[in-house]
């Protein structure tokens, strides 16, 4: 088995090894430099897929899902980086995360972040640690656009065309989210093997238009030269918007029609020439030309590319009353209805803080429910049937926050003014109980989450 080494400038990075159990890889180390070959301690590397920019790319199995690959990105920033370009770069990184989390899951023809985390190792200078950060992503078994050009050649208007509608669509899901790419190029279109759907890959050089990620607007200041539109070119302080991804599309589609470089397709005077090259219909023609023009007089959105690529299909209004719109994956000139909205993780202390409520609350329901009933078994019954609700409706998050606060107000209040309702033991005991109850609950979901954790490390 072929093991690649993540350590930048590590010598020798291939590492063969006889039959090897992937599960038993946690234990082996690069024989050249030292590092470990489990990144993460999950992720094995075995193969460079590409270096750029500020990282490097490697094909990778996952361990604890046999028979899954994954690319494993890892930041890379270049030796004596300026410390405001390495805490940019560092941004890009995390932020490309942070799209594809979102992006990801909702658009099936983007690649979705599996797993983001850094990890310390030894540094090959002694007494000192290293510090790495990776990102993993879904893994596209195919070729990109740049390499289907050099295998097959110039691609003819009809193969174009149905690139150019499938991109338009992916864009139109991404700036609706209030997202621009700002790096199209065929290089970063990837075309699946077994099915040929496209992906749009690369998402280092986003830009956010809301404040959905928790940051404001910011400009990168990093593009492809030829691709990039004027106005992404210039110096200063220049807002880009969305608009730029269809100049860098335009820009794509005729370097795969004519087979030039991007930058040889303008002259001196930054006019794209390209209809010297090769000849399409007047239709898509014009689409293109004006995909080129300056930005105000520029399509100002995917749709209305769309629109001039399709004039006969029927378009369904929609509504946009945000940056953060989500949208269903297009499959067609129509919108289909929207996925349910994922829900956001449970952080500890919302778990901590559900299992006191539903230890504490439980405990006040069957010392009512047995004052009323007498039966214990029919209590307990009940009883467990209302607790399970209770927690059902927490991990929707129909109920939160404070909430977990007034609903056991309540139910303590009631019981305190009903003393029937104490089961004869007198509201101090009913007190202790039902703390003792919030605090165990606590300490067996701690106890339970910890053992979770050390298995998902072990295994």
């Amino acid at each position: 088995m072929e093991v690649y080494c993540t350590r930048p400038n590590c010598p020798r990075p291939q590492n063969h090894f006889d039959d090897l159990d992937i599960r038993r890889l946690k234990t082996k180390y690069c024989t050249t430099c030292g590092m470990s070959l489990m990144v993460g301690r999950r992720y094995v590397t075995t193969k460079l897929l590409g270096r750029g920019g500020f990282g490097a790319a490697f094909l990778a199995h996952d361990s604890r899902i046999p028979g899954r690959q994954c690319v494993v990105k890892q930041f890379q920033p270049e030796e004596n980086l300026p410390p405001d370009k390495l805490q940019l770069a560092q941004l890009m990184f995390e932020r490309e995360a942070q799209v594809l989390a979102q992006l990801g899951h909702d658009h099936d023809q983007i690649p979705d972040l599996l797993d983001f985390f850094s990890e310390r190792v030894n540094s090959l200078q002694p007494g000192q640690q290293d510090q790495f950060f990776y990102l993993v992503q879904d893994y596209i078994e195919g070729q990109n656009l740049d390499e289907e050009l050099v295998q097959n050649g110039k691609f003819s208007e009809q193969q174009v065309l149905e690139v150019l509608q499938e991109i338009l669509k992916v864009l139109k899901f991404v700036h609706h989210r209030g997202m621009i790419h700002r790096d199209i190029k065929p290089s970063n279109i990837m075309r699946r093997r077994r099915d040929g759907k496209v992906f749009l890959l690369d998402f280092g050089a986003v830009e956010v238009e809301n404040t959905e990620l928790g940051a404001a607007t910011f400009s990168t200041g990093a593009y492809t030269p030829g691709f990039a539109p004027p106005e992404q070119r210039a110096p200063g302080e220049i807002k880009i918007l969305a608009r730029a991804d269809l100049y860098a599309l335009a820009v794509t589609v005729i370097r795969l029609l004519t087979n030039e470089e991007a930058i040889k397709l303008f002259d001196a005077h930054n006019n794209c020439k390209w209809q010297s090259h090769v000849t399409v219909k007047p239709d898509l023609a014009d689409v293109l030309d004006r995909m080129l023009l300056p930005a105000e007089e520029r399509f100002q959105s995917a749709q209305e590319v769309l629109d001039a690529l399709n004039p006969q299909s029927a378009q369904v209004p929609t509504q946009r009353n945000s940056a953060s719109v989500t949208l269903a994956p297009i499959t067609s000139g129509l919108f289909v209805p929207p996925p349910p909205p994922t829900q956001p993780a449970f952080s500890t202390l919302e778990l901590l803080g559900g299992a006191g409520f539903s230890g504490f609350e439980g405990a006040l329901i069957a010392i009512a429910l047995f004052s009323l009933i007498k039966s214990p078994i029919i209590t307990l019954i009940i009883s467990a049937l209302i607790l399970g609700i209770l927690i059902f409706v927490q991990t929707r998050r129909w109920i939160e926050k404070l909430d977990l606060l007034i609903i056991p107000a309540i139910t303590f209040a009631i019981i305190f003014f009903i003393p029937f309702l104490q089961g004869g033991i007198g509201i101090q005991v009913v007190v202790v109980l039902a703390v003792a109850a919030g605090l165990g609950t606590i300490f067996l979901t701690t106890v339970f989450r910890l053992i979770y954790q050390l298995l998902s490390l072990l295994l």
